[in-house]
């Protein structure tokens, strides 16, 4: 929360230029070589972005953590001032006209200086080598992670982006990573403010304190929405207000109903303080009748939270502005996501982030900055560096109704456990008494969870708690698993060697990019693990298609690379349609992770230029809010799903079909179904036929009878259409002629790609330069036109491209 005072004046310090210190000689700006090499950085920014601006390939950077840099800028101010330095990575040394205004050992700390006298002013910044400072630290670790590197990085308060070998750029932040500004104070100065929204028994309320100079005592009034109220003195500069919205729309989830957000302002007298938007919510934990679940429950709602872990918005500079952060976060919403978790190895996001989010109607799973390590919370000067840094987050996102759930930390218990240490010994205050604390004390109405994963009698257990889920995945289980496992909320899921759109691999690693040993090295990997997680995905190929992934990577590359990213696909929509369908007891699944931090064939379901992935397409089949699931529940058959996660009724029709040799109906029936709002309906087949059929092919009572399975549901009145395919010999990537078809038309809003084929078509891929297409990678039934909308990359382009089948042929369009 940033809140904005009228009459106060407020500027981004610009001009900004780097120089390098390498053996860290330069104690002070006087000591500075005259001759020194000053060149031009952003700000805010970091070296790597700097140096990379500069001509440096991402790949023959320094070791940016062994470095001294130093940043420097003047300025001139025309009244007296405070400079605001919104966050230095990771230890600086802050000097104005050349004297040391303050130290900072904490990437994530916001710092103020006051600045009394108007004039010209110079500001030097020193950032010390990271590696240096590990060297002076000592003390046993009682586990060491491989993931993080080095393993002396615990005694920093910094972000594991840049240091986490296996699958990032090595771009640890170094620099001013956050705004550098000076704010100009008018005649009403604003020092403090503590804003918290309430909703109790579905009724909202308001408490505002503001710490003031210069107008406490000025009539003052809060205002929110329609609503205000007086403010009362507290003490000389401190006064309170509180108000009650009974009627207030409280603020859901964009999936379940409407973020609905409130402005707030205070009225001082003359002057306006913008206090921003906030929302009102109700969130609650759901334990289940055994206790072992976690179910969130918002405004009384029950929810499936779905969604991605979030990396950043860009590895190299941290951006995190509302240009940077809201492409991306659109898309989630785009693809169904309600929830966005923010794990411990990347750091606390910009305002822009959450603020978008709440208006969105995303909820956001923010982890504090820990991970995997066993973090000195016995030393009283990092203790207090963690308590300042969670309450600093805390206050600055105190109105924000879409931060949900606040945790402890990634991994660091399932760290622990895993190596045989005894509960006693992975268990930290830190997560179970320090910050939880701080939770209760400023955001009382959020959940605690005190580490992803968590909950069961270890943490990495899933049928209990939180727990991140690699059955189906690193583990390479089968799709039955995911079942199997019974899964109560998955915070973390579902990571492959996700392969990127032909385009952005041209782009990255030319025209044979199989062949490129940089595309080798970039495939997502756990640091010592014998397995990369290319052997994942190809695990899946062979599982799915019967291939042999080696054989076909020599033979036909294309079709390796479209095996891929089916197989990742349907895998990724397999497993959340077991989590969603009528009697799951799973309620959430965030896969791991949204956008990839660089080129390569990396764990995010959009790629590193924001393209989305197959993975990308299946999770937005998955994730609908009116969802169409097919269950093969062996000999009692097969089961339709219908999920509604919206407000109102759903009404229409489902039609259940099954073809021989892709295309010839041996059964067709239909059944009027409606869905209550926040539910699911299930059918059997056998309420379809009216009689037995084995839809499922589960008894084997001679030759197979058909190969697929179509569910098709229409809603009333030109409602929604949607489908859900069912493969019951097996998916195929055998070539076939299918007679797909592909023609553009063209409307109001621009371009469609009408698909069609006489044989039903398997995991169609649409490949255009010049558009993205909303849906990819999809299904085609027999007989069906699927019309697609194109849109547009640029201005002035017309569509022209291949639509091709895994199991056919390719046909070009435009």
């Amino acid at each position: 929360m940033r809140a904005s005072v009228e009459g106060e004046r407020r500027s981004r310090l610009a001009s900004w230029s780097f120089a390098i210190d390498e053996p860290g000689e330069w104690t002070e700006p006087s000591a500075i070589p005259t001759a020194t090499r000053w060149r031009a950085a952003r700000v805010p920014g970091t070296l790597a972005q700097a140096l990379i601006e500069d001509g440096a390939r991402i790949d023959d950077l320094p070791p940016l953590d062994a470095l001294d840099v130093w940043y420097k800028t003047s300025f001139t101010n025309a009244a007296p001032a405070e400079l605001r330095l919104h966050g230095l990575a990771s230890l600086a040394d802050v000097y104005l006209d050349g004297r040391l205004a303050l130290r900072s050992d904490n990437m994530f700390h916001a710092h103020a200086i006051e600045i009394e006298a108007p004039g010209a002013h110079d500001l030097h910044i020193r950032f010390r080598s990271v590696e240096r400072e590990i060297a002076t630290k000592s003390g046993r670790a009682r586990w060491r992670p491989r993931m993080i590197t080095p393993a002396g990085l615990r005694h920093i308060r910094t972000t594991a982006l840049g240091r986490l070998p296996g699958f990032a750029p090595p771009t640890p932040p170094v620099g001013p990573w956050r705004a550098v500004e000076l704010i100009e104070h008018g005649a009403l100065r604003l020092l403090d403010v503590d804003m918290r929204p309430a909703v109790r028994e579905r009724r909202a309320s308001l408490r505002v304190t503001l710490a003031l100079a210069g107008g406490a005592d000025a009539e003052a009034r809060l205002l929110c929405g329609d609503a205000e109220a007086r403010f009362e003195p507290v003490s000389d500069n401190r006064i309170i207000a509180e108000l009650a919205l009974p009627d207030a729309t409280l603020w859901t989830p964009h999936t379940h109903g409407e973020p609905h957000l409130y402005a707030v302002a205070a009225q001082i007298g003359d002057r306006r303080i913008d206090l921003g938007r906030t929302g009102f919510r109700d969130i609650r934990v759901d334990r289940g009748d055994d206790g072992a679940g976690f179910a969130l429950r918002v405004n009384d709602i029950p929810l499936f939270c779905r969604g991605a872990c979030w990396t950043t918005a860009d590895a190299v500079s941290l951006a995190g502005g509302r240009e940077d952060c809201a492409p991306l976060l659109r898309a989630m919403r785009d693809a169904g996501m309600n929830m966005v978790r923010v794990p411990g190895v990347t750091l606390y996001e910009s305002d822009d982030f959450y603020a978008l989010c709440d208006e969105l109607g995303l909820m956001v799973w923010q982890d504090f900055a820990f991970a995997n390590f066993d973090y000195p919370i016995q030393d009283a000067a990092f203790r207090a560096s963690v308590e300042r840094e969670a309450a600093e987050f805390l206050k600055r996102t105190q109105i924000s109704p879409s931060l949900v759930v606040l945790c402890g930390g990634s991994e660091v218990y399932q760290q622990a456990s895993m190596l045989g240490l005894a509960e006693a010994k992975w268990r930290s205050p830190l997560f179970d008494e320090t910050l939880q604390g701080l939770v209760r004390a400023q955001r009382a109405d959020a959940i605690y969870v005190e580490n992803s994963p968590s909950g069961g009698p270890l943490p990495f257990h899933v049928d209990e708690g939180v727990s991140h889920y690699y059955g189906v995945g690193a583990y390479r289980r089968g799709l039955d698993d995911a079942r199997r496992a019974n899964v109560r909320f998955a915070s973390e899921c579902l990571g492959f060697a996700n392969m990127a759109e032909d385009d952005s691999l041209r782009r990255d690693f030319g025209d044979a990019p199989l062949a490129s040993p940089l595309f080798a090295a970039r495939i997502a990997r756990d640091t010592g693990a014998t397995q990369t997680f290319g052997d994942v995905t190809e695990h899946y190929m062979r599982l799915l298609y019967g291939c042999d992934p080696a054989t076909l990577r020599e033979s036909d590359p294309q079709l390796y690379l479209d095996s891929a990213r089916a197989a990742v696909a349907e895998t990724m929509e397999a497993a959340i349609g077991e989590w969603r369908r009528g009697g799951s007891t799973t309620h959430g699944a965030i896969v791991w992770f949204f956008k990839d931090l660089w080129p390569g064939a990396g764990w995010g379901v959009m790629d590193a230029h924001g393209e989305p992935k197959s993975a990308y397409h299946a999770l937005k089949r998955a994730f609908r809010p009116l969802a169409l699931i097919l269950t093969d529940e062996s000999v009692n058959g097969l089961f339709v799903h219908l999920r509604n996660d919206g407000p109102q009724r759903v009404e229409g029709e489902i039609t259940l079909t099954c073809f021989r040799d892709g295309h010839v109906p041996v059964m067709r029936a239909s059944r009027n179904v409606a869905v209550e709002p926040h539910s699911v309906a299930t059918l059997r087949d056998a309420e379809f036929w009216g009689g037995f059929f084995d839809t499922a092919l589960a008894y084997n009572f001679g030759p197979p009878s058909h190969d697929l399975t179509v569910a098709r549901f229409v809603g009333a009145a030109g409602g929604a259409e949607i489908e859900a395919f069912h493969f019951p010999l097996g998916r195929s990537a055998a070539k076939s002629q299918l007679g797909l078809k592909a023609k553009i038309e063209e409307d109001e809003d621009g371009f469609i790609l009408a698909l069609t084929t006489e044989i039903a078509a398997q995991s169609v891929a649409i490949d255009d330069e010049s558009f993205v297409p909303q849906e990819n990678w999809l299904h085609l039934s027999p007989g069906a036109t699927r019309r697609i909308r194109l849109v547009a990359r640029s201005a002035d382009a017309r569509p022209k491209g291949v639509a091709r089948a895994l199991n056919g042929e390719a046909v070009r369009y435009g």
